[in-house]
């Protein structure tokens, strides 16, 4: 029978006080919270399955609180996920319930999030994101990046930068995001890499790649966690690996 297996940890970094990263796969949630070792699961191949992670936006309040509403939100949702359409119109409930807890509450005032992640739909899959939160294919010919980033180019002589452009939450003054969407095939052996960029800030992707064509599933996520602790751990690390299984 064919299956999709998912392994996933999140992890604080060296850095952070707290996490403020969340992570869903399927009906299962891991809100700013961390895990010891990666954790891997496995479904039949069929159903529409959300894999996804939401990272709150650093420098904003609550941003734990944010990425948490969205993680849950998509987690209760996914089963009715059925294409693009309904993917968009879920991450605009995302928006908007952000937006809505909020409401009054100058602790949460701005709060907000990215998401990036796959929505599993039998033969194929729907790669989403808003922020900079990343989705990557890894096949024989290398690691490629399938999400989008919202974020303006980095400062001369740096790789990265933090500022983004568009979030989930973050006051409805700023309007609707619009999420980047893409169709893409699934077939026995297919590998996708859903992560914050707690990892992809600190390791290029040459790094990651290099990883990735050495182990598989639980081995891997521990080696690219590793690798970014080692390079500093400055942000939160929340990363699911997703296979598919003939």
């Amino acid at each position: 029978m064919p299956y999709l297996a998912v392994t996933a940890l999140s992890h604080a970094g060296l850095v952070r006080e707290h996490n403020e990263d969340s992570l869903v796969v399927g009906p299962w949630t891991l809100c700013a919270t961390v895990t010891d070792s990666p954790q891997t699961f496995v479904f039949p191949l069929g159903r529409p399955l959300v894999v996804a992670v939401a990272d709150g936006l650093g420098g904003q309040p609550a941003g734990e609180v944010a990425s948490a509403l969205v993680a849950r939100r998509l987690s209760a949702l996914g089963p009715t996920l059925n294409g693009p359409d309904t993917l968009r119109d879920a991450l605009d409930v995302c928006d908007y319930e952000v937006d809505a807890a909020a409401e009054g509450r100058p602790e949460l005032f701005t709060m907000a999030t990215t998401v990036a992640g796959v929505l599993v739909l039998g033969k194929s899959l729907l790669v989403f994101n808003v922020g900079d939160s990343r989705v990557y294919a890894a096949g024989p010919d290398g690691l490629r990046q399938v999400s989008v980033d919202d974020s303006p180019p980095p400062p001369p002589g740096q790789r990265t930068t933090s500022a983004v452009t568009q979030t989930l939450g973050g006051s409805r003054a700023s309007g609707s995001p619009a999420p980047h969407v893409s169709r893409h095939p699934l077939a026995g052996g297919d590998r996708y890499l859903v992560c914050s960029d707690g990892l992809t800030d600190p390791l290029p992707d040459e790094e990651i790649d290099a990883v990735l064509r050495v182990h598989d599933d639980a081995r891997a996520a521990f080696e690219l966690w590793k690798a970014a602790i080692e390079a500093g751990g400055p942000d939160n690390i929340t990363l699911a690996l997703v296979r598919a299984g003939a």
